[in-house]
């Protein structure tokens, strides 16, 4: 078993015990949100750092809520 550690921006996300490793270019989903592994760091012997970035979460345009707003009779 290995304790993982998942950063992003050297912010600590989650960590883990986990038999299997992630691998570089890899695609994971954490806290139910989409990420990519960039990169692996054994750091200790049961101990290993993740780089993680998050997929871009894309708004809503303005136009799209306004329709949602309007009453139907």
């Amino acid at each position: 078993m290995f304790a993982v550690h998942f950063y992003e921006n050297n912010i600590i996300v989650l960590t883990q015990a986990l038999r299997n490793i992630p691998v570089v270019d890899e695609e994971l989903r954490i806290k139910g949100r989409k990420c990519k592994v960039l990169d692996v760091s054994y750091n200790d012997n049961n101990h290993v750092h993740v780089q993680i970035e998050f997929e871009k979460i894309v708004e809503k345009s303005k136009a799209a809520l306004e329709l949602g707003k309007k009453k139907k009779r």
